[in-house]
């Protein structure tokens, strides 16, 4: 079977000339773009094409702040209207303190169900994997309770071994699965020296890797460094393999001057160049080149703010508070209803990627960062795919991992040039217009699922 869907891109020089920016507030999704009135991809079927038959397989999912979870809601809501979509989720417990989702949700044909989750230790990797333990084996129960041969089962990396779930299964139940890749594991924990690549634990987890991608109808992965990574573990799977890039909702995440912004007003980001890290602050992120610009820029008036959390923050807060820094503000996760507001109360945004971390994950943050219509500096390792696209894009700068005083200059020459700011900001978005809408993406999705029910007929 040959799979021939990848996400293109068009060339910057495609993009259309600056024209005034407008800033709406945050609103239901039309279809129309809110700087240039243009109108959006939407989503419509192969011709002749049967109605998909979808499960789609996550531990995380709204009102829970795991970036995954918001991007199966968005997907499936999305595709529901192309066929019957049931997703089969947890209880949130990534970043959010209540457990009392509802069990079942019906949206037309969209099935939400919601299984208890498991709160050992939530931010220590212990608890982490306890509770990904647990939730694999709900998962097995509720698969074997409803086998159906001819549905598709979409499986991602939520927990990191639940892909194996659609090999095993598919010896005893017979299921048709898609493995959904955000990141690549065993190779992360290998990184980040969780386990040593000798380790029996790692032979075991490649050998499963390659089976359950040979046995899998398709694999999609988030970039051509992922491709390359499973290609080189397993050969053969070169037509087997998707590239479908994350997502954004432009019509959410628009531009907000940070002077018509209340949260920019209630935290005191109005006046001051502000630098903005939103997201997780995990092993997997590059934090310590971002310190050490912090460190060189402490006695310029520029403000770096951060909100979320993760592995690296409390150790982060600790370091600004023995430099004695105080151009740093720390901010909880927001709500989804307060991003809008978040993502724009600053001049720039920050992304950030660990070293050997290329083709084993690929950073979300960056397409709400690109809408929001602020320039953008990365942090990542020189064979990132980032660097092709802020080349495309002209949405900003990358540099390397170390390269503290390169980031430090690169953030000071934006704070003497607000000329350059709106222009980076307004040519990223656009670019993001063009090629990483929700509508746009679930074209791919919707064309993907299609294709393989097609081959089931």
């Amino acid at each position: 079977m040959a799979l021939f869907i990848k996400h293109s891109s068009p060339q910057a020089s495609d993009m259309p000339s600056p024209t005034k920016i407008n800033h709406p507030k945050a609103s239901p999704i039309p279809h129309k773009d809110c700087i240039t009135g243009q109108k959006l991809n939407i989503v419509t079927p192969l011709k002749n094409s049967s109605p998909i038959d979808l499960k789609i397989i996550n531990q995380f999912f709204p009102p829970d702040y795991a970036a995954t979870g918001q991007l199966i809601e968005e997907l499936a809501h999305n595709l529901k209207g192309f066929g019957r979509i049931d997703v089969f989720t947890s209880q949130p417990s990534y970043a959010f303190e209540r457990d009392d989702s509802p069990r079942r949700e019906l949206h037309d044909s969209l099935s939400i169900r919601r299984s208890q989750s498991a709160r050992f230790w939530p931010q220590r990797i212990r608890g982490k994997a306890v509770a990904g333990a647990i939730f694999f084996v709900r998962t097995a129960l509720h698969l074997i309770r409803h086998a159906n041969s001819k549905r598709l089962v979409v499986l991602t990396t939520a927990p990191p071994f639940l892909p194996l779930l659609g090999y095993l299964l598919s010896r005893v139940c017979k299921i048709r699965y898609v493995c959904l890749l955000y990141d690549l594991y065993p190779d992360i924990a290998i990184e980040l020296a969780v386990i040593k690549r000798q380790h029996w634990l790692v032979k075991v987890w490649d050998r499963l890797n390659c089976l359950t991608w040979q046995h899998a109808e398709a694999i999609i992965v988030l970039s051509e460094n992922m491709k390359d990574r499973i290609v080189g573990k397993q050969a053969g799977l070169e037509n087997k393999i998707a590239i479908i890039p994350s997502w954004v909702d432009p019509e959410q995440i628009s531009p907000i001057q940070k002077q018509d912004n209340w949260f920019a007003h209630e935290h005191g980001l109005v006046e001051p160049f502000t630098v903005l890290y939103s997201g997780n602050m995990g092993r997997c992120h590059d934090m310590d080149t971002l310190f050490d610009a912090i460190v060189l820029l402490r006695h310029t008036p520029i403000q770096f703010v951060f909100i979320g959390s993760g592995e690296k923050r409390k150790h982060f807060q600790q370091g600004v508070a023995e430099m004695g820094l105080n151009n740093c503000l720390f901010l909880p996760y927001q709500s989804r209803e307060n991003l809008p507001f978040s993502l724009t109360a600053c001049d720039v945004s920050i992304v950030s990627v660990s070293e050997g971390m290329e083709g084993l994950v690929a950073p979300s943050k960056l397409y709400s960062a690109l809408a929001s219509g602020r320039p953008i500096a990365s942090i990542c390792p020189k064979d990132s795919y980032l660097n092709e696209v802020f080349v495309q894009a002209n949405c900003g700068q990358t540099v390397r991992n170390g390269d503290s005083q390169g980031l430090a200059d690169y953030l000071y020459k934006l704070s003497q040039n607000p000329k350059l700011v709106k222009e980076l900001g307004y040519s990223g978005r656009e670019y993001c217009r063009h090629n990483y809408t929700s509508e746009k993406i679930a074209q791919d999705y919707l064309r993907l699922f299609q294709s393989l029910g097609s081959l089931d007929r």
